[in-house]
Order: structure tokens, then C-alpha cells, then sequence
């Protein structure tokens, strides 16, 4: 796809009926947030790479980071493709273990050396905690999780505990793994990694490495998160914990719609991309959620509270949504079926 500008620097805007688009539609959609979806902070729309439809509510400007949550994991995949691409990292097929030698694990667990980086980065590790979507009473013992002193051990430790190998299984504390797997396969922390490699060279605002002056509730998940959390040790989050502005969330879908190509320049392989965004039985690719309905594919980056980065290949449409984290929020998807579809 041939695109006459990219996004590096700044976003050029377009009207929507310039770039094929239902203007009155997307007023609708804005009178539609206000109204019903009050916790949505902030919407871009990208159509052809040109930004057509731009709001923010609630006090906040397009400067404004947000914790984007569970978005991180897509982020995570992003920077296990790009140390596969360099070498840092062989394969997804590389067991889990192999990264830490020094864990002590029984010679009879077989099911814990068993586990591959494609296990974590499909959602089908086994660990002793299900999540079960619209089910409430499901959890993940994520405050839990914040209260260890080594999280990737506590993690390692649960590892292969209850479950099926292969099955899918919406773990959090996973994607954790991956991010210690990147800082002992480039000596970067995924944060170090991540500036250098992703958002360094789209153009993001890169993310301050800020000491975590507690592990509170707030200080890891929630308001008061600056940056990109990270555990006791200095590892950055694997699965949650990440701050983005709206429009930086749109420069990485748009990265993914490009296929990995930003101007002149391989960032991601395709290989990566397309492997990552295979349609299967469970709708999850690597830490992507997918979805195929009425002959159109999406994949999107989900994360509590309803923040989302939507991504539809067919129609070159990208959408960032960034909302507060609340409980029980609307779902997303009909407004962008509805309105921008």
C-alpha cells in the first residue's frame, strides 16, 4: 500500500466526506459517547492514514496519556516480533525455562518445561486460574500478583500447576514472562526496548522510566501510574500498565495495518504480522483479539475499562479509543460498527 505521508512527526487531518466518510455519522457518534459511554475519554479515527474524526471528553486534550491496560499485551507481541526478527530471540517455539536456568523445577514437571513463548503469547499456558468472558465471578489474582516481591517467580510458580497445555486461558500474569524473556534476551528493559525500537521510530512519545514509589493498587493498575509499571526487580509490565495518548495508540495500529512498514523502514517482518493475526477457533492471535463478521476481519488491542486500538485492514481504518477504567463498561464494538463501519 503506497502511502503518500506518514504519521512520524505529525498527524495530517482529512474531513470525513474527503476520505469517503459519513461526516453526519460520525456527529452522531460523538452525540452517542456523550451520552452513553461517559467513562470514553478520547476517540481517533485514522481512515487512509489522515486522522477524520478526533474528540476528547471528560477535561482531557490529545498531550493526555491514559493507562491503556490489557492494550500493553499487544505491545508486548509487538516487541517478542521484533527480537525474533533481530536474533535476540530464536523462535516462539523456544520453551520458557530455557530463559531461566537458575528456576529450580522439579525433574518430573514436565508440564512446566513443556511451555513455549507461543503458549504465552496465545493464552494457552497452563496456569491455575480460568477467565471465562461475561463470566464476573472469574478473576485473576492480579492483586496478587502486585503484592509479591518477585513476580516473575511467583508467576513461574504457578506455571503448569492446573490446566491443559494448548488450551485456551486469559492469564495476565503470563504476558509477564514475556517481558522478562525480552530483558534477558537483549539486557534491555521491555520499556528500554520498547523506546528504541517501537516508539522511537513511529514518531511516539516515548515513556519515561519513572522509580514505582509504592505497588498500591493505584500505583500499579491504576491513576497513579506513571509511564509504564514495572515489578519489584525493574522488569516492566508485561500485561498492563502502559500509558499512551489516543494518537500515539493510533500510530501503532496503524504499524500493524502497514504490516510492520513505517516510511522506508522494516519495523516489524510481515512474517510477524500476518503470524500474529492468523484466524483461529479462540478468535486470539498473539495477544491480539480477532474477529471475522459479515465477510470483515478486525483485530483489536482490548483493554479494561474499554480502552481499544481496532484495526480493519479492508477499509485502512484504524480506531483509538482510550476510556477510565471502569467496571462493567459497554462494550465497543457496536459503536464502531455502527457509527464508523
Amino acid at each position: 500500500m503506497t502511502r503518500n505521508y506518514w504519521p512520524t512527526h505529525e498527524w495530517r487531518v482529512l474531513s470525513p466526506q474527503d476520505s469517503g466518510m459519513d461526516g453526519d455519522k460520525l456527529m452522531a457518534l460523538d452525540a452517542h459517547i456523550k451520552s452513553q459511554y461517559k467513562n470514553i475519554n478520547g476517540i481517533v479515527i485514522v481512515k487512509n492514514g489522515y486522522i477524520v474524526h478526533e474528540r476528547y471528553y471528560n477535561g482531557y486534550t490529545e498531550t493526555d496519556v491514559h493507562h491503556v491496560a490489557s492494550v500493553t499485551k499487544s505491545i508486548t507481541s509487538a516487541l517478542i516480533g521484533i527480537a525474533i526478527d533481530k536474533g535476540a530471540i530464536k523462535s516462539v517455539d523456544e520453551k520458557v525455562l530455557s530463559f531461566f536456568p537458575d528456576y529450580p523445577c522439579e525433574a518430573d514437571d514436565f508440564l512446566k518445561k513443556a511451555v513455549r513463548l507461543k503458549h504465552l503469547l496465545t493464552m494457552t499456558a497452563p496456569f491455575p486460574f480460568s477467565w471465562k468472558e461475561g463470566d464476573t465471578r472469574s478473576h485473576e489474582p492480579l492483586d496478587r500478583l502486585r503484592r509479591q516481591k518477585d513476580w516473575v517467580r511467583y508467576t513461574l510458580d504457578l506455571l503448569g500447576q492446573k490446566g491443559q497445555l494448548g488450551q485456551f486461558q486469559y492469564y495476565t500474569a503470563g504476558t509477564h514472562l514475556l517481558s522478562a524473556i525480552i530483558t534477558k534476551a537483549t539486557g534491555k528493559t521491555m520499556l528500554e526496548y520498547a523506546n528504541q525500537e517501537l516508539f522511537r521510530p513511529l514518531g511516539m512519545k516515548e515513556i519515561p522510566d519513572d522509580a514505582m514509589k509504592s505497588f498500591s493498587l493505584e500505583a500499579v493498575f491504576g491513576k497513579e501510574i506513571k509511564g509504564w509499571s514495572k515489578d519489584p526487580q525493574g522488569i516492566t509490565a508485561g500485561g498492563f500498565g502502559l500509558t499512551l495518548t489516543p494518537r500515539d495508540m493510533a500510530r501503532f495500529g496503524f504499524l500493524y495495518i502497514n504490516r510492520g512498514r513505517w516510511e522506508q523502514k522494516q519495523i516489524i517482518s510481515k512474517e510477524w504480522i500476518l503470524e500474529s493475526l492468523g484466524m483461529n477457533a479462540n478468535n486470539y492471535g498473539y495477544l491480539w483479539w480477532l474477529r471475522d463478521e459479515k465477510g470483515l476481519f478486525s483485530f483489536s488491542a482490548l483493554g479494561s475499562g474499554g480502552n481499544v486500538i481496532c484495526c480493519i485492514p479492508e477499509k485502512d481504518i484504524v480506531v483509538a479509543i482510550a476510556s477510565e477504567i471502569i467496571s462493567n463498561p459497554k462494550d465497543r464494538w457496536p459503536l464502531i460498527e455502527t457509527y464508523i463501519i
